[in-house]
C-alpha cells in the first residue's frame, strides 16, 4: 500500500477512479471551497484557493470531492447555499463548502476499536502502549483489511488515500505525519480516546492481568524477580511485563499523549 496514493484503484466510495467527477469542457461547473485543514490534500496547483471542476449530471457531490484527492473519510458537513448536503446527493452548478471531520470524532464503539495497516507498526505499539484496541494485520491485503474493520468495528488507520475510497469500509482515518510521534498525536487529537496505559500487550494487543513474581520466576531472570514485586502477562501471547528501568523512558510518552487528549477534550467541551 503506497503512502498518500490518490489514483486509479479499483473500487473506492463513489467511482472507479480519481478522474470521475472532472469532465474538462463539458457538465456542470462546480466550485468547490476546500478548508484549508484539507489542502494538503488537493495538488499543489489547488492549493491557494478554490477549485473549479466540471462535473457530470449523473456525479453525486462525493464523486466530486474524491476526484479532487480527498476521501470522504476526512469530511465532515458539505454544505451549498448555507444547507448542508449529502454526499450521494447529485451536483449542481454551485459553490461547495468541504469541512473536515469534526474532532473529536465518533466511532462506532465505545471505547474505539482501530486496525492499522502494515505501514503503521512504530504507531501501533504507542497506541497498545496507551491501552488502546489496536489491532495490526501486516499480512493482510487491502480486502482483507476492510472486511475486518467492517466485521470487527474498527476504524482502519492508513496513509493510503485509495484505501480509504473502498466502498465497503464503514469508518476509516487517514494518519497525518511521518513521524511516530507525530502520527500518535494526530490519532489522539482526532479520536481523544480514553487512555489506560500499561493494561495491553504491546506485542499482540492482548489484555494484561497482574501476576506475582512468584508466578513468572522461571521466566524471568533472578536478579529481576528478585529486584520487581509487580507484574503482568498478557493473556493472549503470555509475554510477560514488569515496571523495569524502560519506564522511566516511557513515562514522558504517556503524559504528553494524556496532556493531547486533554487538550482536544477541553478545545471540544
Amino acid at each position: 500500500m503506497p503512502s498518500l496514493t490518490c489514483g486509479g484503484r479499483a473500487g473506492p466510495r463513489g467511482g472507479a477512479s480519481t478522474a470521475r467527477g472532472e469532465h474538462p469542457g463539458r457538465g456542470r461547473a462546480v466550485r468547490l471551497d476546500v478548508d484549508p485543514s484539507l489542502r494538503f490534500l488537493l495538488r499543489p496547483d489547488r492549493r491557494d484557493g478554490p477549485v473549479d471542476v466540471r462535473a457530470a449530471d449523473t456525479d453525486t457531490w462525493g464523486h466530486v470531492v474524491e476526484s479532487v484527492g480527498v476521501p470522504l473519510t476526512e469530511v465532515g458537513r458539505l454544505v451549498v447555499d448555507g444547507a448542508p448536503v449529502a454526499a450521494s446527493a447529485p451536483v449542481t452548478e454551485a459553490v461547495l463548502r468541504v469541512a473536515p471531520v469534526a474532532r473529536p470524532q465518533a466511532t462506532a464503539t465505545t471505547p474505539p476499536r482501530f486496525l492499522l495497516d502494515v505501514h503503521l507498526g512504530g504507531l501501533v505499539r504507542r497506541m497498545r502502549l496507551l491501552g488502546l484496541d489496536a489491532a495490526y494485520r501486516p499480512e493482510a491485503d487491502d480486502p482483507e483489511l476492510v472486511r475486518i474493520a467492517a466485521a470487527e468495528g474498527r476504524v482502519l488507520l492508513t496513509r493510503d488515500r485509495g484505501l480509504l475510497r473502498r466502498r465497503s469500509l464503514p469508518q476509516g482515518a487517514l494518519v497525518r505525519g511521518s513521524a511516530t510521534d507525530d502520527q500518535l498525536d494526530d490519532v489522539l487529537d482526532r479520536f481523544a480516546p480514553p487512555l489506560t496505559p500499561w493494561t495491553r500487550c504491546t506485542a499482540c494487543g492482548g489484555v494484561l492481568a497482574v501476576v506475582g513474581a512468584n508466578e513468572v520466576a522461571e521466566e524471568v531472570r533472578a536478579g529481576t524477580a528478585r529486584t520487581y514485586a509487580d507484574f503482568a502477562r498478557c493473556l493472549s501471547c503470555g509475554h510477560v511485563y514488569w515496571h523495569g528501568a524502560h519506564a522511566a523512558r516511557i513515562e514522558p510518552v504517556v503524559a504528553h499523549a494524556r496532556d493531547v487528549v486533554a487538550r482536544r477534550l477541553g478545545a471540544s467541551g
